[in-house]
């Protein structure tokens, strides 16, 4: 258990955190949230002890240990794969490290001999012997395959340094993890296995993460970091979203009858009840939320962005039609013979591994490229927005936000822009920060309302929930649900895909796979599993 007493951070003037005081339990799984700059991974920084907070402190039970995801992906670099991995329990590592070294003494004498001894019974007690097999086992469920075990870090590429940096953290059956954005990096099948392994942890788990889904299937408990406090809630992401907007709604009826409100309260809770899988984490959550009182839920202080896309026009049937479409980049063959029709209504997500297929694929459609061969047309009814991965470009200038909008829009008042800026909480002087200034999020959210303010009939999106914060991606996902028009998407956020896209499309490089279906059904259907095994031959 982990026990926050008192504990307060300041920079200057501005507080991190005041006064926090909470605990975390074993059995538990904590999704810690808060708008970006909250303080999260500082929070997670002072629980660690890898920060000193100004004052208060941080106990662990007596004789738990505790592992963190580490995020330097250098740290390792001239060290074996298999060996990173078993580093992660540093007590078992040292004591193999010195077993080591006293069977290569050329003078072993009697002195050494009883410390080896002593050494064996605790490695022993460490299923030491065991070591190296769950080290492996932990590596391959993670995507890194045997040929890989004894090599060095260096030899790895970024996305599999992260897999191994998160075997480590999970090796040796910590008590307490904290992990850090773990799903970064990982693949679809990895993540999957990275919540089963959660599922059945008997520990204390307090994670940081913008997958939604990945909060969802694992949460217990959400922490929420909001003006310079630490608040508790009872069940998964969505469960706290939800149950927050209730308690805004039921505040705004004050005068409704308390009996009514607790029967919306029931209702509520039995919904999410009825949800719940079969896991350990679910069922505890279920029987959590059964104790939960009108009095335990509170409305939320953090703002949403609102994003609503409108059609200025409705488009006609046939919206895209790809025809034989190739592109090569520096030799490569990226794009091969593609082929496919956008209808009225469609809401396609692309997926697939290959992330430079994707975004070529738009980026011609976009006329940003220029096909090797093939050709594409799009419908005479049809207006296209388009939100690129690298916006960069865009805001290479010291125009302040108004100016900037200002060129994308039809209507140049300056109470118009404002207000369109206003709903992606840019109000007052923040409408008037330097293009060149802005955060990531920041940024997004400008080309966002620039989308919104184009009244495109079609979307195309590329990761558009990079670098956004849980709460600008909750409203960007519920705007793109209730937009009555066509879209073409690329995301990595499985909560956004399964709710948003009614068609899949994945490029491989034998062909594509499309189907009228949900994310989930794709992933789950086992021709379409048969299918992709053999174009990924």
């Amino acid at each position: 258990m982990i026990t926050v007493t008192g504990v307060t951070l300041r920079y200057g003037k501005r507080a991190l955190f005041e006064d926090v005081n909470i605990k975390f339990t074993p059995g538990n799984c904590y999704g810690l949230i808060g708008a970006n700059g909250a303080g999260k991974s500082t929070f997670l920084k002072i629980l660690s002890g890898e920060m000193e907070p100004n004052k208060g402190e941080v106990s662990i039970t007596p004789g738990e240990r505790m592992a963190v995801l580490k995020q330097n992906h250098f740290e390792y670099d001239e060290v074996d794969v298999l060996k990173t991995v078993m580093m992660g329990h540093a007590r078992l590592f040292q004591i193999m490290e010195e077993k080591d070294a006293l069977y290569a003494k050329p003078d072993f004498s009697e002195e050494d001999g009883m410390r080896a001894a002593e050494l064996e019974g605790e490695f022993q007690e460490l299923d030491g012997w065991q070591a190296e097999s769950d080290a492996a086992e932990l590596l391959i469920g993670l995507g890194i395959t045997k040929d890989l075990h004894d090599v060095k870090m260096k030899e790895l590429d970024g996305n599999q340094k992260v897999r191994v940096l998160l075997a480590q953290a999970l090796f040796g059956n910590p008590n307490i993890l904290l992990l850090d954005e773990p799903t970064n990096h990982l693949n679809i099948e990895s993540i999957s296995w990275l919540e089963n392994f959660l599922a059945k942890y008997e520990g204390t788990v307090i994670v940081v993460s913008h997958d939604r889904h990945f909060l969802n299937q694992v949460c217990t408990h959400i922490a929420d970091i909001d003006f310079s406090k630490i608040q508790m809630y009872v069940g998964n992401y969505d469960f706290w979203y939800e149950s927050s907007q209730l308690a805004l709604k039921l505040q705004r009826e004050a005068n409704k009858k308390v009996e009514e409100k607790r029967k919306e309260l029931e209702t509520f809770i039995q919904r999410f009840s009825a949800n719940a899988s079969k896991s350990k984490q679910a069922t505890s959550r279920k029987k959590l939320l059964e104790k939960l009182t009108l009095d335990d839920i509170k409305p939320s202080t953090r703002k949403y962005p609102f994003i609503k896309f409108t059609p200025e026009r409705e488009a006609g049937k046939q919206l895209l039609q790809v025809d034989r479409i190739s592109k090569s980049i520096d030799g490569q063959l990226i794009l091969n013979n593609i082929s496919f029709t956008v209808n009225k209504g469609d809401k396609i997500a692309l997926v697939g591994p290959n992330g430079i297929a994707k975004s070529t694929l738009f980026q011609v459609l976009t006329g940003e490229l220029e096909a090797d061969a093939g050709e594409y047309s799009w419908g005479v009814t049809t207006t296209q927005a388009y939100f690129p991965k690298d916006n960069s470009a865009y805001f290479d200038t010291d125009i302040n936000l108004v100016d900037w909008l200002r060129q994308y829009s039809k209507d140049q008042d300056e109470s118009y822009i404002r207000g369109f800026l206003g709903r992606m909480l840019f109000s007052g002087e923040e409408a008037l920060k330097k293009a060149s200034v802005l955060s990531g999020g920041e940024k997004v959210r400008c080309m966002l309302s620039k989308m919104m303010m184009s009244g495109a009939n079609v979307l195309i999106l590329d990761e558009p929930t990079n670098h956004l914060d849980l709460e600008s991606i909750t409203a960007l996902n519920n705007g793109l649900m209730d937009f009555d028009g066509t879209m073409l998407f690329v995301s990595h956020d499985h909560q956004f895909v399964q709710t948003v896209a009614n068609r899949i499309i994945e490029i491989t490089p034998n062909g594509l796979i499309d189907k009228v279906i949900t994310y989930d059904e794709y992933l789950e259907n086992d021709e379409i599993k048969k299918q992709r095994d053999l174009l990924y031959a």
